[in-house]
């Protein structure tokens, strides 16, 4: 590919060797109704099952794909985060490998963007899932739209197109804990969400395990609020009003009443109450010195083994 593509499709893929010649079926049809030049960044993040000789046969043999290989599995996010530094075209749209989001909608999230948005991002309005995840995600987006310090739209996840501009400005951001669509909102431009059915996947199974997601959503509420430590500050301030409270009250009973009341009981319950509290606080404390401990490295967020473009080999 000698010419400048018009359109890149990030794909991180970390063992989906079972729905990897679907997905690139899929995009193969997809960029002959494209027109214009498209890329298709397959970024191999430490895969296991094979999936990584599938991606270098595919990119060797099609100039239309660009491959990444990563040293090892860095996540998701980070992946995704590879893929974004190494865009070339005016019109980035990320699409996961296990087709959950239809990359089929690239056309409805590019009739928006000539309309002049500068971002255009999926909502998911019916999800596959369980009924409990169901509900923990809807829980946890709506906790996260209320706390942030900016407003996020609810049940959209990373799939979304947005411009090159967008993508520089997300790009200049190098957190450790990456939530991207948190940093696509947080960079601000015009932006628009579109409702979509997200499908069940294709094949195999997910690579976000529970840990994962707890993961990711903690880094979504640690990056973008710090209504943690604001709400410490204020059980800590509760705290010494009750217990001012609490002092005057037994005060007043030994000297108006000539009652002192034995309070063990009482006394045991609030030593367990604040030692938990003080527990709690340094945990969140903690969580916050351990984001500053990883940032202050200054790690690169990835590394690479190689990459394929136009169908040769580029070792690092």
């Amino acid at each position: 590919m000698d010419e400048k593509p018009s359109f890149s499709f990030i794909i991180p893929i970390h063992n989906e060797v079972e729905v990897f010649n679907q997905l690139i079926d899929r995009l193969m049809m997809l960029d002959s109704k494209i027109e214009g030049i498209c890329e298709f960044i397959l970024i191999d993040d430490g895969s296991t099952d094979g999936s990584d000789q599938l991606i270098e046969n595919v990119s060797l043999n099609n100039p239309l794909f660009k491959a990444i290989f990563l040293t090892r599995n860095f996540g998701h996010q980070k992946a995704l985060s590879a893929g974004l530094d190494n865009v070339e075209g005016e019109y980035i749209m990320m699409v996961d490998a296990d087709l959950q989001d239809p990359p089929e909608m690239f056309f409805e999230f590019y009739a928006k963007m000539k309309e002049g948005y500068d971002v255009v991002y999926g909502i998911r309005k019916k999800r596959k899932e369980g009924f409990l995840k169901r509900l923990a995600y809807k829980g946890y987006y709506q906790l996260l739209n209320r706390i942030s310090n900016f407003k996020m739209p609810k049940d959209a996840g990373d799939f979304a197109m947005f411009n090159a501009a967008v993508a520089r400005a997300i790009n200049r951001n190098r957190e450790e804990g990456r939530y991207l669509r948190g940093l696509r909102s947080w960079v601000g431009f015009k932006q628009m969400g579109i409702p979509y059915e997200r499908d069940k996947r294709a094949a195999g199974e997910p690579s976000y395990t529970l840990k994962k997601l707890l993961t990711l959503a903690l880094d979504g509420i640690m990056n973008f609020t710090t209504l943690p430590i604001k709400l410490l500050t204020a059980m800590g301030l509760s705290c010494i009003f009750l217990s001012i409270i609490y002092l005057f009250i037994t005060l007043l009973r030994k000297y108006l009443y000539g009652d002192v009341p034995s309070g063990f009981t009482a006394l045991l319950f609030m030593i367990i109450l604040f030692g938990g509290f003080q527990l709690f606080s340094l945990g969140i404390i903690g969580e916050y010195i351990q984001r500053i401990f990883f940032q202050v490295k200054k790690r690169p967020l990835y590394l690479i083994k190689k990459t394929i473009k136009n169908s040769k080999i580029y070792y690092e």
